[in-house]
């Protein structure tokens, strides 16, 4: 935590909301054995529907302003404590359910964020949230964002339980493949089509890999990794039989490796 608000603090890292804390994780990873892994964090993880910061109960993670300070240099250690619980408890304060409820149900009880001993977290490729959409950022911002953060992934995983990954949708699986040196491997999937009125279905596909080295950092283990293409949160025409289906195939995949 240290080192991601050093990066904060010294502008190397740009297009962020620079008053709200890092998020490296989301949930328990101390417990967890299973991992969701998005781009980064979104910023109503700070502001509302209209762009005002969360505050008192509605607020989900630590900034500048509730922790009294004007800069991160001013951060005392007790207060770097605070963000860690705060990240670490996430899920038992005012999560963001709009969104984590989809990957909730996507493991299907086989694993969980919830509860006092939750056996799954959320992970980002980068641990900062944007002032805009992802989406919406210039290709050099994205680059620059994902190369200042190209290791914090891996020393999560490096000094965690944690031992399967599950990637949700292409962008992920597109900038986590540009951290290893052989990209995982595809498979378009019966059943994971999304039907369109007009035009080809947009196909489904399953990726699969194994990984002992993420970003430069060198594994105590092997990881499995496991994602799909559609973005389950946001692309369009995702129905709820093509869910069920990569839920299926997820929840057969943490079953037989009895995490």
């Amino acid at each position: 935590m240290t080192t991601l608000i050093d990066r904060l603090e010294s502008g190397e890292i740009s297009q962020v909301l620079d008053w709200g804390c890092p998020v490296p994780f989301f949930g328990d990873y101390s417990s967890a054995s299973v991992a969701t892994v998005g781009i980064n964090p979104s910023n109503r993880e700070f502001v509302n529907v209209s762009g005002a910061e969360l505050s008192d109960s509605q607020r989900r993670l630590p900034t500048l302003s509730s922790l009294g300070r004007s800069s991160w240099a001013e951060v005392s250690g007790e207060q770097l404590v605070e963000i860690v619980n705060a990240c670490r408890l996430y899920f038992r304060a005012n999560p963001y359910d709009r969104w984590f409820q989809v990957l909730e149900r996507l493991l299907s009880g086989t694993a969980t964020f919830y509860g006092t001993n939750p056996s799954a977290c959320h992970l980002d490729l980068i641990p900062y949230a944007t002032e805009g959409k992802w989406g919406n950022l210039p290709a050099k911002d994205q680059r620059a964002l994902l190369n200042g953060s190209r290791d914090a992934l891996g020393l999560i995983l490096r000094d965690s339980g944690i031992r399967m990954l599950i990637l949700n949708g292409a962008s992920v699986v597109r900038e986590f493949d540009r951290l290893l040196d052989q990209p995982l491997t595809a498979k378009e999937m019966e059943g994971w089509a999304l039907p369109r009125s007009s035009g080809s279905d947009i196909p489904g596909y399953a990726y699969t890999g194994t990984i002992t080295e993420l970003g430069g950092v060198e594994l105590a283990e092997s990881v499995r990794v496991f994602g799909y293409n559609h973005n389950l949160q946001s692309s369009f025409g995702v129905t709820a039989e093509v869910v069920r289906n990569i839920s299926v195939w997820l929840c057969a995949k943490i079953d037989r490796a009895q995490l």
